[in-house]
């Protein structure tokens, strides 16, 4: 069947073993020094590993895989532990994979094992979402509840705000690093969503800033937006760098993506990275 599971760039990875540890289904080993997938068997495309990996060798591929088996997982987890059990059935809960996480609860009935599941068990009785269609975190379907607070207040008025984008295009793939308005300015480097996300976006992110957008799990030729971001930073000689991205785990890829820049180019400009929740409100702010 064709599933969406895991890959590996045996060329980027060096072997940490970040993803295996954060791989609670243990579909990821380390062999000679490299990341690689034991099974499709035990992969269930949910990217746990993704947000581990300092190098961003692990992507989503789409392609003929075995059904991954919360079974054969559950059998495989059982020898390691209530701990590593919980973490993984919390891993279903939080990705809204309620389905499998009914399996896995009647698997441990089934086998006997008898380990705390209070808390997981009512969460699989709440109303949840609907699960991932990919697998992917930042794929996964939830409904948002507005924020709603006297700092956000509702907009009553029937003025239209301003829009405070300076230029166009805004894809990076399609700016020059030598275009007039990117010389000496602030630039923002915002993941596609984020925009969607922030209510306040203009206002509070735009204003005053150059913009570039992409999406590091979409957009193809990674290295081609590093080159760009060096030249912004050494030719147009941008004064600052603000990264803004979602708090989902692929969103990091564009983070990583601009310190790479950073680190390429001759120039050392100050850059601040800003997390967003699905819901808009920022989650971290700091300068790097």
């Amino acid at each position: 069947m064709k599933r969406t599971v895991i890959k590996i760039d045996e060329d980027l990875c060096n072997g940490c073993g970040a993803c295996v540890t954060g791989c609670h289904e243990g579909a990821l080993q380390l062999v000679d020094g490299k990341a690689v997938m034991i099974s499709d068997l035990y992969c269930d495309g949910l990217g746990a590993c993704i947000g581990e990996c300092p190098v961003d060798a692990i992507s989503f591929e789409e392609r003929e895989a075995q059904p991954y088996s919360e079974e054969a997982v559950i059998k495989r987890m059982i020898p390691k532990g209530e701990k590593v059990i919980l973490a993984h059935l919390k891993h279903l809960k939080d990705h809204n994979e309620l389905d499998l996480l009914r399996q896995g609860i009647e698997c441990l009935k089934e086998y006997e094992v008898n380990i705390d599941l209070s808390v997981i068990s009512e969460q699989v009785h709440k109303k949840g979402g609907a699960p991932s269609a990919c697998g992917c975190p930042g794929s996964m379907m939830r409904e948002v509840e507005p924020v709603v607070s006297a700092k956000y207040a509702p907009v009553t008025t029937a003025i239209v705000q301003p829009s405070q984008l300076r230029q166009f295009p805004v894809q990076l793939h399609l700016l020059n690093p030598n275009a007039g308005f990117l010389q000496g300015s602030n630039l923002l480097l915002a993941a596609d969503c984020t925009a969607f996300a922030s209510g306040d976006f203009h206002n509070r992110f735009l204003k005053g800033k150059a913009l570039a957008i992409a999406c590091p799990k979409l957009d193809s030729n990674i290295q081609v937006y590093i080159d760009k971001l060096t030249e912004m930073i050494d030719v147009a000689q941008v004064d600052t760098l603000t990264v803004l991205v979602m708090e989902v785990p692929c969103c990091g890829g564009l983070v990583r993506i601009a310190q790479a820049a950073r680190a390429q180019a001759q120039r050392n400009v100050p850059m601040k990275v800003v997390v967003l929740s699905v819901q808009g409100e920022v989650k971290k702010e700091e300068w790097i």
